[in-house]
């Protein structure tokens, strides 16, 4: 699990989007490998059926498709079988809730807690993350932090496909609730240092982003 830190503007959700081939956002330099596999010419389509999930940080309202039919789609492609109402459950949402439009008239909650449903039915192998904690209460991030813990343990299992994620945060709260291995800063648009997720966030909370990259003008940056 890594840990991506940086201000307002810095680039996150550009580097997201681009890691998941959204029309608009090309690769002008460089690839992107997935599994070993060169996807960088993929569409979106095609890098989420290879094993990528997300969870947005400010999901579309789709009316007249429901929540539960997405969950079930998604149980179905995944193989893994399971129950929508299950999983609902997990998140302590009725069943009715599965009944409702993909997150029209949602709270903020609810709509954090309906994008973790659909990761959890989707089991993808690399799941990122745009602002966890951006806009919810702390019981929905302590949630978060549950089932993502969950689900990389989950990924250590000998039947069980590997998992690794990816956490795009400005606030650095979810750290409260998952152990990411590696944290970078990202500053005008590249990667300015990375290291030990504890030491990163505590230089980032007393001097700035800009002071941490300054601390660590050594740190290990690979």
């Amino acid at each position: 699990m890594h840990v991506l830190f940086g201000a307002n503007g810095s680039g996150k959700t550009t580097l997201f989007l681009t890691i998941l081939g959204f029309p608009g956002y090309d690769l002008v330099e460089g690839k992107i490998y997935f599994k070993g596999v060169d996807i960088t010419e993929f569409d979106t389509e095609k890098r989420v059926k290879l094993g990528m999930g997300v969870s947005f940080q400010h999901p579309p309202e789709i009316r007249g498709v429901k929540l539960g039919d997405i969950v079930g789609q998604l149980l179905e492609r995944s193989g893994g079988g399971g129950d929508a109402r299950a999983l609902a459950r997990q998140l302590n949402l009725s069943e009715e809730f599965l009944d409702r439009d993909l997150n029209l008239g949602f709270s903020g909650g609810e709509v954090k807690r309906s994008e973790i449903l659909q990761l959890l039915a989707q089991n993808p192998d690399f799941f990122m993350f745009d602002e966890p904690d951006s806009g919810v209460d702390v019981e929905n991030v302590e949630l978060l932090g549950k089932i993502t813990n969950e689900m990389l343990e989950r990924g250590k299992r000998p039947s069980e496909r590997r998992k690794s994620g990816l956490i795009i945060s400005h606030i650095g709260y979810i750290l409260n609730y998952i152990k990411a291995d590696r944290a970078h800063v990202l500053l005008d648009g590249r990667i300015a240092c990375s290291g030990i997720t504890d030491e990163i966030y505590n230089h980032i909370l007393t001097e700035g982003f800009e002071g941490c990259v300054a601390r660590c003008g050594g740190c290990d940056t690979a």
